[in-house]
């Protein structure tokens, strides 16, 4: 006769987040990118002296992917951004361990299946910005509810990346 026996208290805790709350925090994750990208194409226009919004869009297009490349690759590697922090959710290896930076790279880099996909077949099939409209939600929707097919509940992007979002609740505080 086997016993079930109690998950240790050190084991670390691999339970995914509910698809709302990563959606939410996906979606919040987004404003708070509004900031980081004011103040980057203020960087990018005044350190080249680009005076109209079309002038050198493709290099600044580049160093926005590179700049939001550093800042996800530094705070995942760190555990979380600060959204993940607001929603209670880390970044971590299919293990459990925090990320390196090289995994963290990864999950960068492949985390562009979120919006890869639809601005691809727009530009294959020279369709407009409005329909570009329609498609995008429609693939964030797709994608996101792909992540229930995977048994740990994990997005496409973090299966190929070997990491997992979990969940990371606030400890208990003593009543006083």
């Amino acid at each position: 006769m086997t016993q079930a026996t109690a998950p240790s208290p050190l084991a670390p805790d691999l339970t995914a987040p509910s698809l709302k709350r990563r959606m939410a925090c996906w979606l919040y994750e987004g404003m708070l990118l509004f900031g980081v990208v004011f103040i980057a194409g203020y960087l990018f226009s005044t350190l080249t002296q680009t005076r109209h919004a079309l002038d050198n869009r493709h290099a600044q297009q580049a160093f926005l992917f590179v700049v939001f490349g550093i800042y996800f690759t530094w705070f995942w590697a760190k555990g979380q951004t600060l959204a993940m922090k607001t929603w209670h959710i880390r970044v971590v290896d299919t293990q459990g361990r925090p990320l390196t930076q090289a995994r963290a790279l990864a999950r960068y880099v492949l985390s562009w299946l979120w919006l890869l996909p639809p601005l691809g077949l727009t530009y294959a099939l020279g369709l407009s910005g409005r329909d570009l409209a329609v498609l995008f939600p429609g693939w964030v929707i797709f994608y996101a509810l792909l992540s229930r097919l995977h048994k740990q509940r994990q997005f496409l992007h973090d299966a190929l990346a070997g990491t997992r979002l979990v969940q990371q609740l606030p400890p208990v505080r003593p009543k006083k």
